[in-house]
């Protein structure tokens, strides 16, 4: 049952390691396009025209 209980575990670990990479892609992604668009400061779109 303990080999069992860490096979699980490894194949938890692998997955959690695959959702890391892809959300890591998927945010460089995002910045690339906001830079692109020239849309990177976020301050300048809560703050109020002055």
């Amino acid at each position: 049952m303990e080999k069992n209980n860490r096979r699980n575990v490894k194949r938890t670990n692998i997955w959690v390691a695959i959702g890391a990479v892809i959300l890591i892609i998927l945010l460089i992604i995002w910045l690339t396009m906001a830079d692109l668009a020239g849309d990177t400061d976020v301050a300048a779109a809560i703050m109020p025209l002055a």
